[in-house]
């Protein structure tokens, strides 16, 4: 029995599938793996690569933190940001990440060095997502 995914942000709705087998996140203690009948749970997400897997199909999102609540077979994802692997800018991405660590290098607070971070490691997530989907397109993993 398939579970039914749901994938939000405040701007718009990412996906809907009610057919996933399993579904794969980054949660703020580690990476989670989600299968049909799970026990219920609120989480928080951090920023990484969440993995849809429906049938022999593999599915890949940059999110960039977020929440999840699984409730019997549905999962709900509230993201910050979440991006299909195919609209990764993969030129944009690159350009996050240099601009995020000259700052992390320059950076005069302890603020200023956290928020750098946080961008470097969401230009990060997203070049290691279209990186994936390139290697799933070549068959090479």
């Amino acid at each position: 029995m398939p579970m039914t995914l749901d994938i939000v942000t405040v701007e718009r709705s990412i996906y809907h599938a009610d057919d996933v087998d399993v579904v794969v996140v980054p949660g703020s203690e580690g990476v989670m793996g989600i299968l049909p009948r799970h026990s219920p749970i609120v989480t928080a997400l951090k920023e990484g690569v969440l993995e849809i897997v429906r049938g022999e199909n593999r599915e890949l999102l940059a999110i960039g933190g977020g929440f999840m609540e699984v409730r019997e077979s549905q999962v709900v994802i509230l993201a910050e940001a979440a991006e299909h692997a195919d609209e990764i800018d993969v030129a944009r991405a690159e350009a996050a990440r240099v601009r995020a660590r000259q700052v992390v290098e320059e950076a005069p607070d302890k603020q200023d060095m956290e928020k750098a971070m946080a961008a470097l490691r969401r230009a990060e997530v997203r070049l290691r997502v279209s990186k994936k989907r390139a290697q799933q397109a070549t068959g090479s993993h």
